[in-house]
C-alpha cells in the first residue's frame, strides 16, 4: 500500500523577508540645529514605523563647505561623493529645504546638480519644506516637484510643509503636522515598496 504524504506534513518554509528600504534624507538647511532637518528626521522616523528601513540623513549644513566651491563632480570631496552615492542608490529620498527667496536654498540645488541625470529615474521622493508662514507652502509644487520631475523620479502624491508655528524651538510639536506626515507616508508607501522591486526601463531613462 502506497502512502502519499500530505502537504500538511511537510515543513513550512519561512516567509522571505524583504530587504529593508534604503531611506536617505536630505536637509537643505544651511544651519544646525534646523527646523528643516527636524522635519526630515520626523518623516524618516514615520517611514520606519510603517516599514523596515535603513536610514541616513545628509545635511547641507555639514557638507556645504566642501560642496560650495566645486564646479565639477571630480572636484568634490570624499564626504560629498559619498552623499551623492547614497542619494543615487536610495529606495526612497526624503528631501526638504527651507524657503529662501521663494525657492530652495542654493546649496541644496548645487548638490543635486551633481547627481547623475538618470540615477533617480523611477526613484520615489517624498517632498518637504519649511517656512515662516503658510503662504510659502506652494514651494513643494512650484519648485521641488519640477526639479525631481526633471530627474524622472516618482514624486509621491503628498508633500509635507511645516511652518514656524509647527515647532517648539527645533522640535516638531504640532499634532496636525505629525498627522500630515503619517498621511503622506501611508499614501506613498505602496508606491515606494513597488518601486523598490522594479527594474527601471533603460528606454525610459534615456529617451
Amino acid at each position: 500500500m502506497t502512502t502519499i504524504a500530505s502537504d500538511l506534513d511537510s515543513p513550512i518554509a519561512p516567509p522571505t523577508l524583504r530587504a529593508p528600504l534604503k531611506v536617505v534624507g536630505v536637509s537643505g538647511s544651511l544651519h544646525a540645529p534646523s527646523k528643516t532637518t527636524a522635519l526630515v528626521s520626523a518623516i524618516i522616523d514615520e517611514v520606519g514605523r510603517q516599514a523596515r528601513i535603513e536610514s541616513r540623513l545628509i545635511e547641507i549644513a555639514e557638507i556645504g563647505p566642501s560642496l560650495a566651491g566645486a564646479l565639477r563632480r571630480d572636484e568634490l570631496g570624499p564626504d560629498v561623493l559619498d552623499a551623492l552615492r547614497a542619494i543615487e542608490n536610495a529606495d526612497l529620498l526624503v528631501v526638504a529645504s527651507p524657503v529662501y527667496r521663494a525657492s530652495f536654498t542654493g546649496l541644496f540645488k548645487h548638490l543635486f546638480d551633481f547627481v547623475d541625470q538618470y540615477a533617480l529615474v523611477g526613484q520615489p521622493v517624498l517632498l518637504g519644506a519649511t517656512g515662516g508662514g503658510e503662504r510659502h507652502a506652494l514651494i513643494i509644487e512650484h519648485q521641488l516637484r519640477p526639479l525631481f520631475g526633471f530627474f524622472q523620479a516618482i514624486t509621491l502624491p503628498l508633500g509635507v510643509y511645516a511652518s514656524t508655528a509647527d515647532f517648539d524651538g527645533y522640535e516638531l510639536r504640532s499634532p496636525s503636522a505629525e498627522q500630515r506626515i503619517a498621511q503622506a507616508v501611508g499614501r506613498g508607501l505602496p508606491l515606494i515598496e513597488q518601486a523598490a522591486q522594479l527594474q527601471t526601463s533603460e528606454y525610459v531613462s534615456t529617451w
